[in-house]
């Protein structure tokens, strides 16, 4: 299955993200119940969801109100504190919609950052308030999650972003804003078609961290079920976005290989240009010994890469290599499987440990599920137990927390 999020009509916000999820199958009691609580240390929300036309297309509306706007944790929250808020929140929430809602919160304090010339401690959440912020962002990444959408691919098409200028905290600013500009990097907007905002800084985060690729078009699908989430204002066009849920089509995905022979390089020189290619982006490195000219011992590198991570890449290869030329076998493609990670408590000699676990579906089934190797290793040193118990142990409550949770 593919999910495709479609903001190229009318942009894309939090509270609309929340309404398409809806619109999709989501349950909207769960989410009134989880934003509402997830709120509360901010000042609390009042969220309302419920069925609306927007210029004739049928869609479901979140509405958010802010319950204390003077509240101290809801206008100027530090980063840090918010992060550490959220983490309480690990009793009522799974582990994996708190690691996926802080890289939301991280992509626009980044953006924050970057744009006042500040460091991540420094930034706080002034312009919507964290309660509107963190019901946005928790609700979206739970109605994934309830929907089952964090096992599937996403797809992003371009977003609209509006235009004109907009009265902030900052003053008067143009659209798109500058930490949503940030947020965008590398990902292709337009402006239009309206002049006002379309695209606000939590709903473009929210849609760097949720999609898997973003493309120019919709690709060769069929189509399953539609949702529509409607914005808050009202335009002559329908001021919706749009999730399409898709049967699988598409079984490959396009990938970049890049290589270089290299012979000069000692055992630690390897290691370290390995590790510094992985930091760099790189989704796979590998090093087969190879023999080169007059017979020399050598090693081939081989890089698998995305898109936007070749240059960076290429940059780290010429510096830590010193080589002359590097092959480069663009859209290369690949079958691949979707995956989730997930953590689950193991207990070993009367002690509790969690352990992380990759799990890997196609067409909807688990096709494998593996235990993290550094969870296991540690595991194995602190219980005096061979690896190949501890990773037994696991296999066994891995295979339990499936069955009864799938």
């Amino acid at each position: 299955m593919t999910i495709i999020i479609d903001p190229q009509g009318s942009g894309i916000s939090g509270n609309m993200l929340i309404g398409a999820l809806v619109d999709l199958g989501a349950d909207k009691n769960k989410i009134k119940e989880i934003t509402e609580m997830a709120s509360k240390d901010f000042g609390g929300v009042e969220t309302t969801i419920s069925k609306i036309n927007k210029s004739g297309i049928d869609s479901t509306f979140c509405s958010v109100k802010t319950l204390d706007s003077k509240h101290p944790h809801n206008h100027g929250t530090h980063y840090k504190g918010l992060i550490e808020k959220i983490d309480k929140l690990n009793d009522v929430l799974p582990d994996e919609v708190i690691t996926k809602s802080k890289e939301v919160f991280k992509v626009i304090a980044l953006a924050e950052s970057k744009v006042h010339g500040k460091s991540l401690d420094e930034i706080h959440f002034h312009e919507v308030g964290a309660a509107d912020a963190v019901c946005d962002v928790i609700g979206t990444v739970y109605g994934f999650y309830l929907l089952g959408l964090n096992k599937e691919k996403i797809i992003g098409l371009p977003i609209s972003v509006g235009g004109g200028r907009a009265n902030t905290a900052h003053g008067i600013v143009s659209i798109p804003a500058p930490a949503t500009c940030e947020i965008l990097k590398g990902i292709k907007f337009m402006g239009g078609p309206v002049d006002s905002e379309l695209a606000t800084p939590t709903g473009c985060a929210l849609y760097r961290v949720l999609c898997d690729e973003y493309l120019d078009f919709i690709p060769n699908i069929k189509a399953e079920s539609i949702g529509y989430g409607a914005g808050s204002k009202d335009f002559k066009h329908p001021n919706v976005l749009r999730i399409i849920k898709t049967e699988d089509t598409k079984k490959k995905s396009e990938i970049n290989v890049l290589e270089t022979n290299v012979d000069h390089l000692s055992g630690e020189e390897l290691g370290y240009l390995y590790d510094r290619l992985l930091d760099a982006g790189a989704r796979d490195v590998i090093m087969i010994p190879i023999f080169m000219k007059k017979n020399r011992p050598g090693q081939l590198i081989q890089v698998i890469c995305k898109d936007e991570q070749i240059e960076n890449l290429l940059n780290v290869l010429f510096e830590e290599t010193g080589t002359l030329g590097i092959r480069i076998s663009p859209k290369t493609h690949r079958g691949t499987a979707s995956r989730k990670f997930i953590k689950i408590p193991v207990e070993i000699n009367n002690k509790e440990y969690k352990i992380n676990f990759k799990i890997g579906y196609h067409n909807g089934r688990i096709i494998s599920k593996r235990a993290e190797f550094e969870d296991t290793k540690k595991i194995a040193k602190e219980t005096g137990l061979s690896l190949t118990e501890v990773r037994e142990i696991a296999n066994i409550k891995v295979r339990e927390y499936l069955k009864n949770n799938n």
